[in-house]
């Protein structure tokens, strides 16, 4: 019975060596480079667009606050929204309320990294804008502390809340 379960697992152990190795050859010709580069892609061995989105967001923590900033010596909220996307090749109005018409409604049960969210602020409607991290996060420029990352649950912003786009 042990030599039978050995030969079966000595079986299955190369099968999935041998599916393994097929799906990721290695071969010369600048064509079949390419073709394995897509294929890694496809198989997350490379940051997809919202990881880079996102890790390009969390780079500019602590960047000052500026109303009307839109580089990395001072942000406005839709100021880094629009950078941050910018510089992931993705064009984005510049302001917090035509942002929000940008791109896919979402539920806030649905957010997924890289969503836009979006606060009523200092005027009705969207007046405020960030980038969904993932577990309740966002980043955002805020006002009093510049670049930060802030959590959806928080006092100030469970009751600002206005909604959220899908750009990516």
């Amino acid at each position: 019975m042990f030599k039978k379960i050995m030969v079966a697992y000595f079986i299955c152990s190369f099968i999935s060596t041998v599916s393994y190795a097929s799906s990721i050859q290695i071969h010369d010709s600048g064509k079949n480079i390419a073709e394995n580069q897509a294929n890694l892609k496809k198989q997350d061995h490379y940051p997809s667009k919202v990881t880079k989105i996102t890790d390009t967001a969390l780079n500019l923590v602590g960047v000052p606050y500026k109303w009307g900033g839109t580089t990395n010596k001072g942000f406005d909220c839709s100021g880094l929204v629009w950078y941050v996307f910018d510089k992931n090749a993705i064009k984005l109005p510049r302001t917090a309320d035509i942002q929000y018409k940008a791109g896919k409604a979402i539920a806030q049960s649905n957010l997924q990294q890289g969503d836009l969210v979006f606060f009523t602020t200092y005027e009705p409607g969207a007046s405020h804008s960030g980038i969904y991290l993932g577990q309740g996060k966002f980043i955002h420029a805020s006002s009093s502390r510049g670049v930060m990352v802030s959590n959806l649950t928080d006092s100030y912003w469970k009751i600002r809340y206005f909604g959220a786009r899908r750009i990516v």
